[in-house]
């Protein structure tokens, strides 16, 4: 985050160009300006890079530094997503909020997933050959859902070192990979993935169990299945939004990703306050505690 590896030459909008110095990757994070503003490498010609900006680009000015990280832009997965709020980036809009007020700052940065510990069961067993997708153990992440900590997807080896059951945080070692020729891999509670890159899968169930819906007027002329895919077209005001929030409501799935990308403010804000205070009706939980909301608005 702190290598400067350009300087910016154009910025319309949310894009820029900078003229680059040291070493960038195409689909790399980026931090852009005297504000480090998020942002992400979309083209590279030679010496050219074209920069698509996640934040507001007003002020921004041709000659501010470009930032490199090094890394693909990535979301971290683990414990504590459920119940979160976020924005598009992964920041936790509760978190933004206690910093910088009811207005993002911006450039802020915030860790996406809250710093506590975690009470961690292993399962696994040393000697145990390991391959992506294999059970290390589990966390009890809300009353209603346990999280499953698995071995990263493309890490396979034996397990030599695995933690007893007790407390640890999110980048405390958990477990520890010995592959073939004898390198060693910390394992962890959480997994930073790049968000261009698909999750590998061994299987794609065909889509047989029906999605019920809770609203009739779907489950008799238009069911959904597990697994499948639905869209509603339509105008302003055809009722999609509405239908969307029913379906969250409602539905028999086990977790909820809401995502209101592109939605209209106040139809995020809605979501936002009614939330909070809706009781599951499967375990009369708060719906809260097997949802996770992404505000990414117009």
């Amino acid at each position: 985050m702190n290598t400067q590896v350009g300087s910016l030459t154009w910025i319309s909008g949310p894009v820029a160009h900078a003229r680059v110095t040291g070493d960038l990757a195409i689909l790399e994070q980026v931090w852009v300006g005297d504000a480090r503003l998020a942002g992400e490498i979309i083209a590279l010609d030679h010496d050219l890079a074209t920069i698509q900006i996640y934040e507001e680009t007003t002020g921004l000015r041709p000659g501010e530094p470009l930032y490199g990280s090094g890394q693909p832009l990535s979301v971290v997965l683990g414990p504590g997503l459920l119940g979160s709020i976020f924005d598009g980036i992964q920041r936790p809009l509760p978190a933004l909020r206690e910093q910088s007020g009811l207005y993002v700052t911006r450039g802020i940065q915030v860790d996406p997933l809250p710093a506590r510990r975690w009470h961690f069961t292993p399962s696994a067993q040393v000697g145990a050959q390991l391959h992506g997708g294999t059970r290390l153990g589990a966390v009890q992440e809300t009353q209603l859902i346990e999280h499953r900590i698995l071995t990263p997807p493309h890490q396979q080896g034996t397990l030599v070192e695995i933690v007893p059951e007790g407390e640890y945080g999110l980048d405390d070692t958990i477990a520890v990979l010995q592959d073939d020729e004898g390198h060693k891999t910390e394992l962890t509670l959480v997994q930073r993935w790049p968000v261009r890159q698909p999750r590998p899968v061994t299987e794609r169930l065909t889509p047989a169990v029906p999605l019920i819906t809770g609203q009739r007027v779907l489950d008799t002329f238009f069911p959904v299945a597990k697994g499948g895919t639905a869209a509603i077209p339509g105008p302003f005001g055809a009722g999609k939004t509405v239908t969307q929030h029913s379906l969250t409501k409602w539905c028999n799935a086990q977790i909820i990703v809401y995502i209101g990308c592109g939605e209209r403010g106040n139809e995020m804000a809605q979501v936002l306050e009614d939330f909070p205070k809706l009781i599951d009706p499967w375990s009369e939980r708060p719906l809260l505690e097997r949802t996770i909301l992404i505000a990414n608005t117009s």
